[in-house]
């Protein structure tokens, strides 16, 4: 698959050049090629990142970006009717994820995750699960199938953790028919089951991780976080003691864990807003040298030093 292509001519900016004439700019993607007089066209170094240039027109495909929830090469956006819906997902994910690990954690003595339901509801589930929607509309295979299916696990968990709504706790507490007291029988079966339930994110997300090791670090790391984060919260359920309280250590890691990526989905919604037209900087996002944006940057680098 080619990563650039010959500018549309329709798209394409024209900039001064360096004898104040202006000149067709119809390199390919953050490579300059000298013109047709002998003279070198100027230069525009973003980066790295496509949303700095993203109006240009000048590539068919752009390199892997959070910003755009694409691992891969993508489309230009300059045809494109909606707009970017990574962001809005995003920070639905982040918010949610930072309230409810905050409270996994314990921080000032808050454990009672009663406060996430409205979150998980509203925003990181409705609001999550529309953005997948768009990503869908737009084309991102990715993007649909991970916003949409994390604003699934939001909405699940806000009905888990409903209370009194649908009694999914409580049924995992038999209860004596006369005095209608808990027996103590099965005291772990529900720490057990939930503990099945986000194994089963720890693998979704384990896979999605995969897709993204030809992107970019701020996004793979967002997606190892999230593993982790995922891992270790199943492991504490599921390691449970007699008593049936979870295990604080690994409960706590797994909190940690969403901190993290929490701020990284942050950040990468922050890569995926910024641009030229509303941020005066251009957010890093360190591609892998072994992405296509890594070789090329290479390259680049080779071809100055031979020159």
């Amino acid at each position: 698959m080619a990563t650039t292509a010959t500018a549309d001519p329709a798209l394409t900016k024209e900039f001064p050049g360096e004898n104040g004439v202006n000149g067709a700019h119809t390199t390919s993607q953050d490579h300059a090629v000298p013109g047709t007089n002998g003279a070198a066209q100027r230069r525009y170094d973003y980066g790295g990142n496509p949303l700095a240039h993203m109006h240009t027109g000048e590539s068919a495909r752009f390199p892997a970006f959070g910003g755009e929830f694409q691992p891969g090469l993508y489309k230009p956006t300059t045809e494109r009717k909606f707009a970017n819906p990574a962001p809005l997902g995003l920070s639905a994910f982040a918010l949610t994820t930072f309230v409810l690990s905050l409270i996994n954690i314990g921080v000032r003595g808050v454990h009672e995750p009663n406060i996430v339901v409205a979150l998980a509801f509203g925003y990181g589930g409705l609001v999550q699960l529309l953005a997948g929607m768009w990503e869908m509309a737009v084309g991102n295979t990715f993007g649909a199938t991970a916003l949409s299916s994390y604003g699934g696990f939001w909405l699940s968990l806000a009905i888990v953790l409903t209370p009194g709504g649908f009694n999914i706790v409580g049924s995992y507490s038999p209860t004596n028919a006369t005095t209608g007291k808990a027996t103590g029988n099965g005291i772990n079966d529900f720490n057990n089951a939930f503990g099945y339930f986000l194994a089963g994110w720890f693998i979704f997300t384990t896979i999605l991780l995969l897709c993204t090791l030809r992107s970019t670090v701020a996004f793979f790391l967002l997606f190892f976080t999230l593993d982790l984060a995922f891992l270790f919260l199943s492991v504490g359920h599921l390691k449970s003691d007699a008593k049936g309280a979870t295990n604080v250590p690994l409960i706590k890691t797994g909190g940690y864990f969403g901190i993290f990526a929490a701020f990284l989905a942050w950040y990468n919604a922050l890569a995926g807003i910024a641009d030229d037209s509303n941020s005066f900087f251009v957010i890093p996002v360190a591609h892998f040298p072994w992405s296509v944006k890594g070789r090329e940057l290479r390259e680049t680098k080779s071809e100055r030093a031979n020159v």
